[in-house]
């Protein structure tokens, strides 16, 4: 049997970061996520799923991302349940996320690829070296000086990289976010 979930959206608020009695810390945040189809206005209307992650990466989400952040979730559904002040049973499902990944760069300046896995080696903050191209940082625009026409180079150049303007504002209102 499977149970999986992997999930692409934005934080409605910021995350909730809260402490157990034995000091484990625990993030809560909703993501909202858009349908793949538009309602008969031609909206599209947006899912909010409640997701919770644990520990060291709850506490790197708390810091780093916050609301209207692109978000990526690799999880799983749980439910749980709970006896209401009206004495009633109340069930909640959540995302257990496993992985959280920022899909957007820091404002601010500086790089961010952040991967958060819930795994022993290699948790956390992940390696800020690293270039998920396999490239030293410096080697994808050799090839390109003086050449930039070669469409067999597989190295960036400056107009398609899509984080050359990390650290530049976004123009976007409060009201333009779906949540």
């Amino acid at each position: 049997m499977m149970n999986r979930v992997i999930l692409v959206g934005r934080l409605t608020k910021d995350p909730d970061l809260r402490y157990t009695p034995n000091g484990v810390a625990v993030a809560t945040f909703t993501l909202a996520v858009n349908r793949a189809f538009a309602n008969q206005q031609g909206e599209r209307e947006a899912d909010f799923i409640n997701c919770v992650i644990w520990r060291k990466q709850a506490e790197n989400v708390a810091n780093y991302l916050k609301k209207g952040s692109l978000a990526g979730v690799d999880g799983r559904l749980q439910t749980r349940n709970y006896d209401g002040q009206d004495g009633k049973r109340v069930y909640v499902t959540e995302v257990l996320a496993e992985s959280v990944q920022f899909l957007e760069p820091r404002n601010g300046g500086g790089e961010q690829r952040g991967s958060f896995n819930q795994q022993p080696s290699g948790a956390g903050f992940g390696n800020q070296s690293s270039n998920p191209f396999g490239q030293s940082s410096n080697s994808g625009n050799q090839g390109n000086q003086g050449n930039q026409g070669n469409q067999g180079n597989s190295g960036f150049t400056k107009n398609d990289d899509p984080f050359s303007n990390v650290g530049q504002p976004i123009d976007i209102s409060d009201d333009d976010l779906p949540f």
